[in-house]
């Protein structure tokens, strides 16, 4: 391993040991004794808490995780989709550098709207907050904004100076360090008898043939044949390759984020008819894994059109000269891109929505306590894949070096 790659991986190391530390900092003013009273049975927290590595229930200053960033760049791509003065920053570095500005910006305000809402849910849910409410109140919208802050920071860092998307890692180390613990309770329960070892066996099958499904669809792609003008005696060996799953983890993620909200609302109605409404809305009921199911679709075709840009790559195609056998350039090209896209996507959608709703529900039926679904396993081995590409291509990149320095001595 050449030193650059292995002072990359150590740097990523520590910013995500940091983050862990982070977790273990509360918010000042808080009888976290009784808020986890308030939270017990809550499905929706379990999932939260996972994918902020438990955070919430120590109600740590980054208890809102990284979704607020996600959520920020989700609708910074939309605006940018939707308005072509937006779109046109991210073409060049210097609109790049203001592009990711906005992103920081909203996701502060996001931030702050939430950490408000929160602070205002405890102080009306009993003796959870200990000190005067407007120091309360300020305490904790500063804390968890200077905390998401940090940790949106965090992840830019690990992307610029380590290995690997920093975001994605964030949230990849957030879910392992929650796994010995959901292990060890599984056991504990198996050891007084609470639960059957034919149901362990089976869980994990389940497990397996979960992680099986997503290896083989996160490395399956379709590869569309390239020829070029100029150079034909590379005709054919060249290839634009197109993965099934186009989206990756931001549809379950988003989707996850987007049913979270229906709990919290319920924290704020009064109305019993309504609440009784929102409860269809809670994990385990069939109003949520359809709601899930549909928006993991949802998002799926939505961040694929606009992650990828069929109009932009027959334009790049284009100016490379190169081309698809019995196809024109531009609009011939855009029109196959879309139409090959469209298939896959598709095809991605709907691998994406069994995924994060089907393994939870034959979990959940078998009567195991804890939630390790689809898509925490899609997150685990897209992340882990992803970083072991990027290690490999790391690898590779410095061997070219090193052989072209001797070739040139």
């Amino acid at each position: 391993m050449n030193k650059d790659l292995l002072n990359k991986i150590l740097i990523t190391l520590g910013l995500l040991f940091f983050y862990r530390v982070m977790s273990y900092i509360p918010v000042p003013g808080v009888d976290i004794h009784l808020l986890n009273n308030l939270f017990q049975n809550n499905h929706l927290i379990e999932i939260a808490n996972m994918f902020n590595g438990n955070a919430i229930s120590r109600f740590s200053i980054i208890s809102l995780g990284i979704m607020p960033y996600i959520t920020a760049s989700i609708i910074m791509e939309l605006v940018a989709a939707t308005y072509s003065n937006i779109k046109m920053l991210k073409k060049t570095q210097e609109g790049m550098y203001k592009y990711i500005q906005y992103i920081r910006y909203l996701t502060i305000f996001i931030t702050i709207i939430q950490s408000f809402s929160i602070s205002i849910m405890l102080l009306k849910s009993g003796n959870i907050v200990l000190i005067n409410s407007e120091l309360f109140l300020f305490l904790t919208v500063l804390s968890l904004t200077t905390g998401t802050f940090v940790l949106m920071w965090l992840g830019e860092l690990i992307t610029k100076n380590g290995i690997g998307n920093g975001i994605s890692l964030i949230i990849f180390a957030s879910i392992i360090s929650g796994l010995p613990n959901a292990l060890f309770t599984t056991f504990e329960l198996f050891s007084k008898d609470s639960i059957d070892f034919f149901v362990i066996i089976l869980t994990s099958i389940v497990i397996l043939f979960t992680v099986l499904i997503i290896i083989y669809i996160e490395l399956a792609e379709r590869r569309l044949p390239l020829s070029y003008i100029k150079d034909k005696k590379f005709q054919n060996l060249n290839y634009l390759p197109i993965k099934i799953n186009l989206a990756g983890i931001i549809p379950p993620i988003f989707a996850s984020a987007i049913l979270i909200l229906p709990n919290s609302l319920s924290n704020h109605v009064s109305n019993e008819y309504l609440k009784n409404i929102i409860d269809l809305f809670l994990p385990g009921n069939i109003l949520y894994n359809l709601s899930l199911f549909f928006l993991v679709i949802f998002f799926a075709y939505f961040y694929t059109s606009i992650t990828f840009n069929t109009k932009d790559i027959s334009e790049r195609l284009k100016n490379e000269e190169a081309y698809f056998e019995g196809i024109r350039p531009l609009e011939q090209t855009e029109k196959y891109l879309d139409n090959i896209v469209s298939k896959l996507t598709f095809v991605g959608s709907i691998y994406l929505a069994l995924i994060s709703t089907l393994p939870f529900i034959i979990i959940k039926n078998l009567g195991m306590p804890f939630y390790f679904g689809g898509p925490m396993v899609l997150i685990i081995i897209q992340v882990a894949l992803d970083t072991m590409k990027k290690i490999e291509a790391n690898i590779r990149a410095n061997k070219y070096v090193k052989e072209n320095l001797t070739n040139t001595l």
